[in-house]
């Protein structure tokens, strides 16, 4: 999901500093004080702030994680799989598609202005927006659950229309029912979780998600005592309506719960809901114009990756070996462990003080605090995907080797692999947007998005047709890596010929140190994966585990080291300010 907001305002010329007060230093010149410039104390609060976050959102991640274990143990990771999984994953991309942009990017700076500068500290404003919100949403979801065999049809291969696959159809059909309604709830969780970041409430919104993943687990705990793991032709096969009623309903009150979980913070800040039907003269046109070119990013993403989940349903409905949407999507939420714990609190912290910069007109400062960003992101996203297919085997059997799938955890290795690459492209073009965000560029933003999603299309159009069944999910990577390469080639160049520059030579000999400190510590780590594996090549989980452990503590000792040695404060700065927030590694 990425957040976006804004109108536009003309692009600069090259070489161009629109903005610059006289004698103000270009944006890509060095700062005057050297490599930590004068804003440090302030990237320090950013990073105290994201530390709060981050350790939220990590505990939200391990959650998870057992979460995505029972679920392979239960279900495998083969058809039988992706018939809950896809179904379960339609009304996340339904509410992004349908409100997502709006709600998560267009009224932060909405709110942020409203709050600042209304009477009543943006009271009124906040009130009209969830009225309108839970409206609409609420009359869309009754719409998608009457039309669920329809909303399946788009996102299934046209291999589910065959008559030996009629039963497989109908358990997806039965499960969209019973999922559809948490598009309600997506919505309006991320709608009070953006009021809360708005009002200085940062941490529920990246709590709120483990009661979710605590129910899923609990549910998914009932079912494999109930129904027991997926065995021999149920894991290509469908789903009893038992089986149905008991995933289905309990996947939604995971969200539910999510949701509900925010009220009572958003009570604390003095906030108290009171609907409000008077939407005209009241800012909101302003908001919807804004939506216009937003809406559109959305749509041209989540069309890019309709075609990603149906070619992946189509790998695990051609062949018993096949991967899918299970595969991929279980190793991209590892992929997104650094940029869900690190990117997205940094980019979150950051984002209503980019919204005052770039309201002043200060594209210097935003430009300044875009590299500081990118930098402290990148000393953490770069040496995990570098180590990624040095762990790749290990972490899969730690993951998924149990029940359904503890004979197929080969067939995540392949893709966990190839996803690093991706991560670190997706990481740039995703803090980026966050620049052109600030100055309500969505145009700008639309035709970027759709240079990545085109080439996300082409490119999984192509390499899946190339590839074999158990190849599907790993091309689908591939494509995904294309475009995002695209993506953030596209988005740093647009960006800093609009801002004036974005402290490209600070940046460039970042990462000529970062990428030495990657390769110096990969290389150990390296090493000493090769030596356990010596002892064994298909270690048992909990063996895997312990080597897991060794590898990345190695990794991360020559990492740190390197980092002292070489200067690279980002490095250490995310460290300490990440380490302050665990009692346990708290320095005296």
């Amino acid at each position: 999901m990425t957040d976006q907001h804004g109108t536009d305002r003309p692009a600069a010329q090259p070489g161009a500093q629109p903005g610059a007060q006289p004698g103000a230093q270009p944006a890509d010149a060095e700062p005057v004080t050297g490599e930590v410039d004068a804003g440090g104390t302030e990237q320090q609060r950013v990073l105290a702030n994201s530390a709060v976050m981050a350790v939220g959102t990590a505990i939200s991640r391990m959650s998870g994680f057992v979460r995505s274990a029972l679920l392979a143990a239960a279900l495998g990771n083969a058809l039988h799989a992706d018939l809950f999984n896809i179904s379960n994953t339609i009304p996340n991309m339904l509410y992004i598609l349908l409100a997502g942009g709006v709600v998560n990017a267009v009224l932060v700076p909405q709110l942020v202005r409203s709050i600042g500068h209304d009477p009543d500290g943006g009271d009124a404003y906040t009130n009209r927006i969830i009225t309108l919100a839970a409206l609409f949403l609420g009359a869309v979801t009754v719409l998608l659950v009457i039309a669920a065999p329809w909303v399946m049809d788009v996102f299934l291969s046209s291999k589910y229309d065959a008559a030996s696959m009629a039963e497989e159809k109908e358990s997806v059909i039965a499960f969209a029912r019973f999922c559809l309604p948490q598009v309600f709830f997506y919505g309006m969780y991320v709608l009070v979780g953006q009021i809360l970041n708005a009002r200085g409430r940062f941490g529920p919104m990246m709590w709120a998600p483990i009661a979710n993943n605590v129910i899923s687990v609990a549910v998914l705990v009932v079912y494999l005592f109930v129904f027991g793991p997926a065995q021999g032709a149920e894991i290509t096969g469908p789903y009893t309506p038992s089986q149905e009623l008991l995933l289905g309903l309990g996947s939604t009150l995971g969200i539910v719960a999510q949701f509900a979980i925010l009220v009572p913070y958003l009570r604390a800040t003095g906030f108290f809901y009171r609907p409000r039907f008077d939407f005209l003269h009241t800012g909101l046109g302003h908001t919807l114009r804004l939506a216009v070119w937003t809406v559109l990013f959305v749509i041209v993403n989540q069309v890019a990756y309709t075609v990603v989940v149906k070619l992946a349903s189509s790998g695990t409905a051609d062949a018993a070996d096949g991967t899918g949407y299970s595969v991929y999507s279980s190793t991209f939420l590892i992929m997104m462990v650094p940029h869900s714990i690190v990117t997205v609190s940094l980019a979150t912290a950051i984002l209503p003080r980019l919204s005052r910069r770039a309201a002043e007109d200060d594209r210097a400062g935003v430009a300044g605090s875009l590299n500081e960003t990118l930098r402290s992101a990148l000393a953490v996203v770069v040496p995990f995907a570098v180590l990624l297919p040095v762990i790749a085997g290990d972490l899969s059997r730690l993951m998924w080797g149990y029940g359904a799938a503890a004979d197929a955890t080969e067939n995540y290795v392949p893709s966990l692999a190839l996803f690093g690459a991706g991560l670190v492209f997706f990481t740039v073009h995703y803090l980026m947007l966050r620049g052109f965000y600030a100055f309500e560029r969505t145009r700008t933003v639309f035709w970027i998005q759709c240079a990545v999603a085109g080439t996300n299309v082409v490119a999984a159009l192509v390499l899946v047709r190339a590839a074999t069944a158990q190849q599907t999910s790993p091309a689908l990577v591939l494509a995904y890596t294309s475009s995002y390469v695209v993506g953030s080639v596209v988005s740093y160049t647009v960006l800093r010929r609009f801002l004036g520059g974005l402290r490209t030579p600070t940046l460039v000999r970042f990462l000529v140190r970062l990428a030495i400190a990657t390769v110096v510590a990969t290389v150990a780590a390296g090493v000493v994966a090769y030596l356990l594996h010596q002892v064994s090549a298909t270690p048992a989980w909990w063996v895997a585990a312990i080597w897991l452990l060794l590898i990345g503590s190695v990794d991360l000792l020559v990492l740190v080291v390197m980092a002292r040695t070489l200067r690279l404060r980002e490095v250490t700065a995310v460290v300490d300010a990440f380490t302050r927030r665990l009692p346990v590694l708290r320095r005296p």
